[in-house]
């Protein structure tokens, strides 16, 4: 039987070392149904969630916090709508549990407020993809309120129109001039908009781009080589992805037979603090092509005795491992 001494030695041994304590026990919160955009594509919308009477009350949302880090919560992902809307409510998750704060970042985050608080900008594309997508060019505007910022970090959705342009380049190099991290994504086309499709070739050039990236800019870009190959090809070891292989289902709503490796206790709430959703994204997505970011991480996190048949496995493991935790502020960049 491997063990992680027979897998590990030297640097590599000091890396799962960092991570081997960590007991991460998240769930994901949608803070309002309100946003200050309407992207095309979007989840939230497409999966008519927003229709949800969500909570006013900030008494009820401080106790409702109360009770997810009583039931053993340690990091809270606040997504929307755009949580920006409700700082308030942001602050009732901050004083309590580790946050995480996903935003469109056309608000900016008040540092005297949240000064270590971990933010994700979401970005589409480049700028003139998410005037068609979203509407605005969100990135100049978010470029301007974060710059320097050691607690942020773009999520950056590339799409297909991007791939061997220069585009995902130039982007990141503006990312990083700016003194700014990015973390790498796929855009999933939740409402299908046309042009914006992927194929098995395109899957292929990304996957090389992406590399390519971290690569050249490996004190900007937050990601690996193996979470590439998954996102891209939708396999892991000899398993394909799917709904009976996703990780962030949420716990009361899965009767999955047989159970997969999953994440403990995660949930994924509605804005009501009453309403739970299927999983991380939402019950409309197509499970076979979802390209959820953090879905496929965890895919990987869960799955550790899985990938100890070989140093190298094992070695992929960590290194995804430990891309999650930086990304959520569990270890230093």
């Amino acid at each position: 039987m491997q063990t992680v001494s027979t897998l590990l030695t030297g640097e590599w041994k000091k890396r799962y070392n960092a991570i081997s304590h960590l007991n991460i026990r998240s769930s994901i919160y949608d803070m309002t149904n309100k946003c200050n955009l309407r992207c095309k594509g979007c989840f939230f919308f497409s999966s008519d969630e927003h229709k949800l009477q969500e909570e006013t009350s900030l008494g009820k949302w401080e106790e409702f916090v109360e009770k997810e880090k009583e039931r053993g919560v340690n990091l809270a992902i606040l997504i929307g709508g755009e949580p920006t809307l409700f700082l308030d409510r942001i602050e009732a998750f901050y004083k309590r549990i580790p946050t995480y704060c996903a935003t469109n970042g056309l608000i900016k985050v008040p540092r005297d407020r949240f000064p270590d608080m971990m933010v994700g900008i979401s970005l589409w594309g480049d700028e003139n993809e998410e005037q068609v997508l979203r509407g605005k060019n969100t990135f100049g505007t978010s470029l301007k309120n974060y710059k320097g910022d050691p607690y942020t970090y773009y999520l950056y959705t590339i799409t297909p129109r991007q791939v061997g342009t220069g585009t995902i380049e130039r982007i990141i190099n503006k990312i990083s001039d700016a003194g700014l991290k990015v973390h790498l994504q796929l855009f999933s086309n939740d409402e299908d908009v046309e042009g914006f499709v992927w194929t098995p070739g395109i899957l292929d050039r990304v996957r090389d781009e992406m590399d390519d990236m971290l690569e050249r800019y490996p004190n900007t870009v937050i990601s690996s080589k193996y979470y590439h190959k998954i996102i891209t090809s939708g396999k892991m070891l000899d398993r394909t992805w799917g709904w009976m292989e996703c990780p962030s289902v949420t716990e009361p709503m899965d009767t999955r037979n047989p159970q997969p490796k999953r994440l403990i206790r995660f949930i994924r709430w509605g804005a009501d603090l009453k309403t739970t959703h299927r999983c991380c994204t939402s019950a409309t997505r197509e499970c076979s092509t979802c390209k959820d970011g953090a879905a496929h991480m965890s895919w990987v996190m869960v799955n550790k005795r899985a990938h100890m048949r070989s140093p190298e496995d094992f070695q992929h493991w960590v290194e995804v491992y430990e891309m999650f935790a930086k990304l959520y502020r569990f270890i230093p960049w």
